[in-house]
């Protein structure tokens, strides 16, 4: 559905430059790509990856936080379906985390379409993260880790995150994954779950900021949606090896090196 209507709406716009293949579409397949093994596997960063990199290419927040949820769509998708099949979800969990998400992200979108440029939250967002990473990793050296029982923040971390993820173009695993993870729950089902949770929330952004800003850029979007398509199993397979003390330290790390980037690059 999502696909008839850019392509209705927008594909009689396009240039013939627009629609020709160079070196740019391969850069981003593989940096969606290995964008997406990271996010499969520790159930964060395709977003704040691709959304930096989009900037780095001049595009505005608005339009890249557009690029990167639609190539989401498809990404999220895939990998959602293969952390079913390797039973990294929980259903409990994904009922918890939907509406709030979905909701959240759906205002935020329409914010960052119409009123607010996204950039004015991401040095607080950042911060917040750089502290949450550091917790994260302190839990993993702690002899007990707390087994899924409570599950009552979670709804509040969705709403946050989705808000957060679409005005900021990523946010939605750094923020709801890691507050999961830092309170003890089973880091392969919260990244399984939180994945497949993804695909709504992008899917209800990438339409309404669509709706505002159309589709710029084809060839980046085209590749990210590529390279994230091929790799979401292997993810998924990885979160589903790797153990849980490796996880949450790899999480962490991920997380205040990314945070940090952000914030350098709004500093420097």
């Amino acid at each position: 559905m999502l696909i008839a209507v850019v392509l209705i709406k927008y594909l009689p716009e396009a240039s013939v430059e627009d629609l020709t293949f160079n070196s740019t579409f391969f850069w981003f397949l593989l940096a969606g790509f290995l964008a997406q093994i990271v996010d499969g596997a520790l159930g964060m960063a395709y977003g704040v990856t691709s959304n930096s990199v989009l900037l780095g290419f001049g595009l505005s927040p608005r339009l890249a936080s557009a690029a990167v949820h639609t190539a989401e769509v498809f990404t999220t998708g895939v990998s959602g379906l293969s952390h079913i099949k390797f039973g990294n979800f929980s259903k409990a969990l994904f009922l918890k985390l939907i509406v709030p998400g979905v909701l959240s992200a759906s205002v935020g979108a329409y914010l960052l379409g119409s009123v607010i440029d996204g950039d004015f939250i991401k040095p607080f967002v950042s911060l917040y993260l750089i502290v949450l990473g550091a917790i994260i990793i302190a839990k993993a050296f702690k002899k007990k880790t707390l087994k899924e029982s409570n599950l009552k923040k979670a709804p509040i971390y969705a709403l946050f995150g989705g808000f957060l993820d679409a005005v900021g173009g990523g946010g939605w695993g750094p923020i709801v994954t890691s507050n999961l993870i830092k309170e003890g729950h089973t880091p392969s089902t919260v990244i399984g779950t939180v994945n497949t949770a993804e695909f709504f929330i992008t899917y209800f952004s990438a339409g309404i900021l669509i709706y505002f800003t159309g589709i710029q850029s084809w060839q980046i979007i085209l590749g990210l949606i590529l390279g994230g398509t091929l790799a979401a199993p292997f993810g998924a397979y990885i979160a589903k090896r790797l153990p849980v003390k490796t996880m949450m330290i790899t999480v962490g790390v991920l997380i205040i090196l990314t945070s940090l980037f952000t914030l350098s690059k709004i500093i420097f």
